[in-house]
């Protein structure tokens, strides 16, 4: 493996292919360093450093400088303070905690083998979370009332056996909880990771999904930014903290906004990574140093590093190594072969890494094996660890990552430390739990430890009056979640933001127009139009929102330090420090991140917020269907707009801009109201009904609202917006005009993009064969299909009285039923259960085209010649009509069989 860590001149020089061609003059820079750090200081030696290398690159002169530094601490043990804490009680106190954490998982599954869970990430990062809990996670004391002006933190997800185990020693959760560890239904019981819609007093963030933690972190530190310029919440002194494993920074999203980070300085965003070396199944990087890369990484991005990769106990061997004998065998060690380190003992340590040559011998000589056994990495130091966080928390203008080497499954001996099966080491027998009791001395029986029975001091103890201060002085105790807002917002009347809609009167517009129009709208009201919050992943002006650019202006932490090309205009592009609208550019996962931490600001902040994120709805669940279903867990409140919906409302894009099954996503997520509404005045009503959910009543669900691009004559609401019309936009279904219900020979629904050319079809029905056609606008298949199995179930149990809304909306009506939609077919299939007669359904299945709206409409067989087709074919299939009309109108149409395989087969 190449040396990355040899920081010598001379060795740089030689890997350039240069000799030394004057030693002397070398040798007075360097000592000239030398004295200015001695004599000054290191800032002051930096300075001059980056002074010099700035000076030299306009002198055409390079760098040859690596961004990885040399595989020891960044914090030498000279700068490190000293440690504020009672080193003996905490010891206690964490060997307690790594008991529990065990003991829950191994009384698990040994009661019942098939419920899993995690002991060895937890033993690796133990001492990494309790740092934080003794020193440096300050709490909302939100129990006080006092606010919600904490620290927030996001905990590794395989390690919350341990964060539950310090909650029993806080007295937050009971021998009752750990007795049911991943075991919820029957019982007070606790999920397996952080999940805060099934622990919604405790976890405040759902990590269990790779890579979300690490984007939705920085995106909620930037949030809090926001709030703070915009002069809505006091965040100053509070922090994020990140604890994420080594082997998840391979995940996109983990890496993919560092830069956002460093670029707007968020000095209040802390990575705790867990350099463990080992994934699920072997070494992060075997033939590698994880460390060195993610070192790289970050340091290319902007980030402060900070390294622990070496615990106190290897603090007088660099004293004594006088010729860099450990440096250079650490320069030449990957992970693969510190993995096969940590897993043996001392006796082969001495042999196999000391035993490299006569230097490293010398230097272990006076350790017995046992020493060198102990020897330990600088994540399972709290001096190290101290250190590090201390310094972080006082770095300015960066955010800082710390590296931390630790050993996944430490101490848990020869059978899981460090071995390759660790990972899913859920069971241990009685030797190596004894052999755990003693590594850590507990004060535990051989019974006891049979028995896996759990540990807690006595209320009055040292360790537990340590504790309990500890938290005290820090705010309370953390994890924890606020429910609800301590004041929930008003929301103003439709007339003062949506009369347009309401009355519309014919006036063509989009939907996507109208939505706009109504935020633009909303964004005046002296309460609300502060808390919301305008998200867009570029294409702003796409969505018509260009106007929002003067009137509420762009966030940015700089303000603008140029003159927009633009700033003629009306429109122009303004940036602000104060700006409203959240312009993430071209990154979805980053857009939804930061809708995720306005949409949680009610909880996280006590501060309810009202974020839109805007955006092509084929980016949408699609793309980012991870991250919104972190949104769900963690109890989000807000809009997500799919704008230019469905498979041919953007024609000539292409199938990477056509959204056949968005809905169908949606309808899979609990708490998510789905709805795709094809007039403006429905767009109002779930505007409005969404607003009171979640701002006024505090309901935990978000809205996914489709809307189009395309213009076309939007009608009145009936006058006052009736109770009846209300509740079936926002049960799913009502009729466009009850009078023509009864008379009507079939029934045709439509919903979003195809609605126009389900009104064309009834005129043609009308028109070309005297067949009286009834249209019904269908908001949202998902909701009905809600309610449809809620009543099925009511009815299993034998409640007969509840009928499903569609079936009793269709139920006084007469004929098939057709059912038109942009989207695939399995969407009006949703509620195929509910209604009461013949039923057919058009849908966009296939690959999507760039054409024409109404080439793509006829290509995937949705438009109004195909709908009357499927009309006339229902009645003859009925006995209605002889099938020689349907002959002929597929003639008169240009539909047949014969002409092309269908859309899905293409």
């Amino acid at each position: 493996m190449t040396d990355l860590s040899d920081g010598a001149l001379q060795l740089r020089s030689l890997e350039r292919g240069h000799e030394d061609s004057d030693p002397e003059e070398t040798a007075e820079w360097l000592e000239a360093l030398d004295a200015v750090a001695a004599h000054v200081g290191r800032d002051r030696a930096q300075y001059l450093f980056d002074r010099l290398a700035a000076h030299a690159l306009s002198l055409g002169v390079e760098s040859s400088r690596t961004r990885v530094t040399p595989y020891i601490n960044t914090i030498g043990f000279n700068e490190q303070p000293r440690y504020p804490g009672n080193l003996e009680l905490e010891e206690r106190l964490a060997a307690a905690l790594r008991w529990n954490a065990l003991a829950m998982v191994v009384r698990a599954n040994k009661a019942y083998g098939e419920l899993g869970g995690h002991i060895a990430s937890y033993a690796s990062a133990a001492d990494l979370f309790e740092v934080g809990f003794n020193h440096f996670f300050r709490a909302s004391n939100q129990q006080a009332g006092e606010g919600s002006g904490g620290d927030l933190v996001y905990f590794q997800p395989h390690s919350s056996p341990g964060v539950y185990a310090r909650a029993y020693l806080e007295g937050f959760l009971g021998e009752e909880h750990l007795q049911h560890y991943r075991r919820e239904i029957a019982g007070p019981g606790l999920c397996s990771y952080p999940h805060p819609w099934l622990m919604p007093d405790f976890w405040q963030f759902p990590t269990g999904s790779m890579g979300i933690g690490p984007i939705n972190s920085i995106y909620q530190a930037r949030f809090m930014r926001y709030l703070q310029n915009r002069g809505l919440a006091q965040t100053e002194g509070r922090k994020v903290w990140g604890f994420f494993g080594d082997g998840e920074m391979d995940e996109p999203e983990s890496l993919g906004a560092l830069s956002l980070a460093a670029r707007e300085g968020l000095d209040n965003l802390v990575f705790v990574i867990n350099c463990n070396l080992q994934r699920l199944d072997g070494p992060v990087r075997s033939n590698g140093r994880i460390i060195d890369e993610l070192e790289a990484h970050f340091n290319g991005a902007g980030w402060n590093v900070i390294k622990v990769v070496w615990g106190s106990d290897w603090d007088a061997l660099f004293a004594r190594d006088r010729t860099g004998a450990l440096m250079r065998a650490f320069a030449h060690t990957v992970d693969g072969q510190f993995q096969t380190f940590s897993a043996n003992d001392g006796a082969y340590n001495r042999e196999r890494f000391f035993g490299q040559n006569p230097e490293l011998a010398a230097l272990a000589a006076q350790l017995s094996d046992e020493e060198i056994d102990r020897l330990r990495r600088g994540g399972h130091d709290v001096r190290k660890l101290h250190a590090a966080y201390a310094k972080a928390l006082s770095h300015r203008d960066q955010p800082t990552v710390i590296l931390a080497k630790t050993m996944k499954g430490f101490g848990m001996g020869t059978s899981g430390q460090g071995r390759m099966t660790t990972h899913q080491q859920k069971k241990l027998d009685f030797d190596d739990l004894k052999a755990f009791r003693d590594r850590f001395r507990l004060p535990l029986s051989d019974e006891d430890v049979e028995q896996v029975k759990f540990y807690k001091p006595a209320e009055d103890s040292p360790e537990m009056r340590y504790l309990h201060a500890r938290r005290a002085a820090l705010g309370g105790y953390l994890p924890r979640r606020r429910r609800v807002a301590s004041k929930g917002l008003t929301v103003p009347s439709m007339q003062t933001w949506a009369q347009f809609a309401l009355e519309a009167n014919g006036r063509e517009m989009s939907t996507t127009m109208a939505l706009v129009r109504m935020l633009t709208a909303l964004l005046k009201d002296a309460e609300i139009g502060q808390r919301m919050v305008p998200i867009v992943a570029d294409e702003a002006r796409t969505f018509g929102m260009a106007n929002m650019f003067r009137q509420v202006g762009i966030y940015s932490p700089l303000g603008q330090l140029y003159e927009p090309e633009d700033l003629g205009s009306m429109l122009y592009y303004r940036e602000d420090t104060n700006g409203q609208i959240l312009e993430e550019g071209i990154s979805e996962a980053g857009a939804i991140s930061s809708w995720i931490a306005a949409a949680t600001s009610y909880s996280v902040h006590d501060l309810p917020m009202l974020p839109f994120y805007i955006y092509y709805s084929m980016f949408g669940f699609q793309r980012v269907g991870d991250i919104i279903w972190a949104a769900a867990d963690q109890r989000a409140r807000g809009f997500l707009i799919g704008a230019t919906s469905g498979k041919t409302t953007l024609g000539g894009e292409g199938l990477q801009h056509q959204d056949g099954t968005s809905h169908l996503a949606a309808s899979t997520i609990p708490n998510c109201r789905a709805y795709d509404p094809a007039l403006a005045y429905e767009v109002a009503v779930i505007v409005d009904e969404g607003m009171r959910e979640m701002v006024e009543r505090q309901h935990d669900v978000f809205y996914y609202v489709t809307v189009m691009n395309e213009n076309y004559a939007q009608p009145s609401a009936p006058p006052g917006v009736t109770q009846a019309l209300r509740e079936g936009i926002l049960k799913g279904i009502y009729p466009l005009s009850s009078e023509r219900k009864a008379t009507a020979r079939v029934q045709l629904l439509g919903a979003g993009a195809i609605f126009g050319e389900v009104l064309a079809a009834q005129q043609m029905l009308q028109d070309d064969w005297n067949i009286e056609a009834a249209v019904w606008s269908v908001t949202s298949f998902t909701e009905l299909q809600r309610d449809g199995i809620a009543c099925e179930r009511h009815q299993r149990l034998g409640d007969m009285s509840d009928v499903p809304y569609v079936t009793a909306a269709l139920g006084m009506s007469h004929g098939p039923i057709i059912a038109a939609t942009d989207y695939v077919r399995a969407v009006p299939e949703l509620i195929r259960a509910f209604v009461p007669r013949r039923y057919v359904t058009l849908g966009t299945d296939g690959f999507g085209r760039s054409d024409t709206r109404q080439a793509l409409r006829e290509f995937f067989e949705v438009d109004r010649a195909s709908i009357v087709i499927a009309a006339l074919k229902a009645l003859a299939d009925e006995a209605v009509l002889d099938a020689m009309t349907v002959a002929h109108a597929r003639q008169r149409y240009g539909k047949s069989a014969d002409d092309a395989i269908a859309p899905w087969q293409k």
